[in-house]
């Protein structure tokens, strides 16, 4: 298998490419690779490319494009909508693991009982990048900004499909497996460590988002959010 790298600025008819310093280094240093041998790349809106070396320079590593594949986008778009709790390393985790499951749009959500409401986006960005590479992937999920409640919904006017996970039993919910329809554009909205309050619950409802259980078990916010995207793209992709 040919090394994977990010290179955001490939375009359809390009011809040739010069990497940046990082990823130069990492190709000529690291890897230790010579002018005439192979690698591919993306730029993370579903361009894959196969391109050969022709300047081994550690600063400015210059690359031939040999073929260029257009890969379709998913039929069906999973967005996940959910409150970052504040330890770093399980949003971290998340957005890794969510992003190798297959996911197109990933938004904080800021609740009432929202731990989280500001995050690194630059060092987010580096998961997503490392996590679509991995999974050799050619499509990179998009992050919004963290946005409160009452303005998250013009972001979710489009989507076919409106699901919010809680854990209120006194509040009417439907399975997670018995109210996701396949083959539709979905957005699933989690909340914090505290779950969301009834008052917000009644608002996502009035936004026609349908209440779902996840089951009898208590989930972690992160281990929530994975769930929901492993359950969509199971039953959609597997």
């Amino acid at each position: 298998m040919l090394p994977y790298f990010y290179h955001p600025a490939i375009e359809k008819n390009q011809k040739a490419i010069t990497l940046d310093e990082p990823t130069s280094k990492h190709v000529i240093q690291v890897l230790r690779m010579q002018q005439g041998e192979q690698i591919m790349l993306t730029n993370g809106k579903g361009l894959k490319v196969l391109g050969t070396i022709v300047a081994a320079e550690r600063k400015r590593c210059g690359i031939k494009i040999d073929k260029i594949e257009a890969v379709p986008e998913r039929p069906y778009k999973f967005t996940l909508a959910i409150s970052f709790t504040k330890n770093n390393s399980r949003n971290e985790w998340l957005l890794e693991k969510a992003t190798e499951m297959g996911i197109e749009r990933i938004i904080p959500v800021i609740s009432a009982r929202t731990e989280k409401e500001k995050f690194n986006a630059s060092r987010l960005e580096g998961i997503l990048v490392s996590a679509m590479l991995q999974s050799q992937q050619c499509f990179l999920p998009e992050l919004l900004e963290p946005v409160a409640l009452n303005k998250f919904f013009v972001h979710a006017e489009s989507i076919e499909q409106k699901l919010i996970a809680h854990c209120i039993d006194e509040e009417k919910r439907t399975s997670l497996l018995t109210a996701l329809q396949v083959q539709k554009n979905t957005v699933v909205l989690i909340g914090p460590e505290g779950d969301f309050t009834k008052q917000e619950i009644d608002l996502c409802v009035e936004k026609g988002f349908v209440p779902v259980t996840l089951g009898a078990n208590r989930l972690r916010t992160e281990t929530a959010g994975l769930y929901v995207c492993t359950v969509f793209n199971a039953l959609n992709y597997a």
